[in-house]
């Protein structure tokens, strides 16, 4: 059974919050829009060249919205010719400083990334929405429970839940009493449980698109972890518009883990679902590196189709019925290869990953084809 058209499974159905939509640049959020992901550069932002390098190589896996920081006058200067360079949405970061905003703003970011209330009077305030409104910005509100107004961790004693909505709502009023509407909201924490919580509550008390994200969630395993965990009960529950996976890994990565995540709850398809087994003493192949190799070598693949990889025939055939392309490990280095979940022919060992890149390029380009779509990136290296 075809990944990219599962069929009527209604116990997978997944109902999605009813918000508003926003635009951020030319990319729908919210709404029926497509979840988005995106992530943050760690370059200098004042080095446009090794800036506009790393956001090239999130676009290729995947990212719909990129996000840098502009703490410094150096670094709005420079984002001008980022976001002529960019094929994404950029999203500028600012923290405190508003005439960060308005330079922003002006050099041609699709939103701003700011917390009203941080960034002076209410005169400043409005500064920053009309240059968002003059130049057609979308705003994102990050609350962040390590950096909760003092009078809120005074009035609850610690970060919790109803302290990161109240922050919210407070940062929202600031942007209505301006008539601004085109804004998206985030509540993040490094505590699953805490984020979770805060979500749930905010996604009640108001109809904008909600960003999600663990935030500070920890290296690549355990921040995928805690990302999957977080992010996957919210999307579980229908809560989230745009993701961001925070890890201390690079910036591709985090495209890469917010794509799975949004895989396996059948919301985006996007590249090649590996199903593949953990491996036993029955196994015909070497199933780990067989894996790591094709999921390396198949990075280039936009469409969404499915390959099974098992190493023998006890899970193999059941499996390979129900994806694209399937392989199963036999005797004698001679393995089952599955179309369309038929068995269709043998190959051996040493020509089987060769031959199974070869098979999902080419299943890939006949999808291209008939939806007329480019949907298979070029292969790097």
């Amino acid at each position: 059974m075809s990944d990219h058209n599962p069929g009527l499974r209604p116990w997978r159905d997944i109902a999605r919050r009813k918000c508003r939509q926003i635009m951020v640049g030319d990319v729908p959020v919210g709404g029926d829009a497509p979840i988005t992901v995106q992530t943050m550069t760690n370059t200098l932002t004042s080095d446009a060249a090794a800036t506009i390098d790393q956001i090239r190589r999130c676009e290729e896996a995947g990212a719909d919205l990129i996000r840098v920081s502009c703490p410094d006058e150096e670094s709005t200067a420079a984002l001008k010719q980022i976001v002529r360079a960019a094929r994404v949405p950029i999203i500028a970061d600012i923290h405190f400083h508003y005439k960060r905003a308005l330079e922003a703003a002006d050099a041609g970011a699709a939103c701003l990334r700011i917390n009203p209330g941080n960034i002076g009077s209410d005169a400043r305030v409005k500064e920053v929405v009309d240059a968002a409104k003059a130049n057609g910005c979308a705003i994102r509100i990050g609350v962040n429970a390590g950096s909760l107004e003092k009078d809120l961790l005074e009035k609850y004693g610690e970060p919790c839940p109803e302290a990161l909505v109240e922050s919210a709502l407070d940062h929202i009023k600031l942007l209505q009493d301006q008539d601004f509407h085109e804004y998206k909201v985030a509540v993040k924490a490094s505590d699953v449980f805490l984020a979770v919580a805060a979500y749930m509550g905010l996604a009640e008390a108001v109809d904008c698109p909600l960003h999600l994200g663990i935030t500070e969630a920890g290296g690549q395993r355990g921040g995928t972890v805690k990302s999957a965990i977080g992010i996957g009960n919210l999307l579980w529950a229908g809560i989230g518009d745009t993701i961001r996976v925070s890890l201390s890994a690079e910036p591709e990565e985090e495209v890469r883990v917010g794509y799975e995540i949004l895989k396996s709850l059948g919301l985006r398809t996007r590249g090649v679902r590996v199903v593949s087994c953990p491996s036993c003493a029955r196994q015909g192949f070497d199933v780990i590196r067989t894996v790591q190799i094709l999921e390396e070598r198949l990075q280039h693949i936009r469409t969404p189709l499915s390959l099974s990889v098992l190493g023998c025939v006890v899970n193999g055939p059941g499996e390979a019925r129900e994806t694209d392309i399937g392989i199963t490990g036999g005797g004698n280095g001679k393995h089952m290869v599955y179309l369309s979940g038929v068995t269709d022919h043998h190959v051996q060992d040493a020509d089987m990953v060769d031959h199974i890149v070869r098979l999902v390029e080419e299943k890939a380009s006949d999808i291209e084809a008939a939806s007329d779509q480019p949907l298979v990136a070029e292969a790097s290296g």
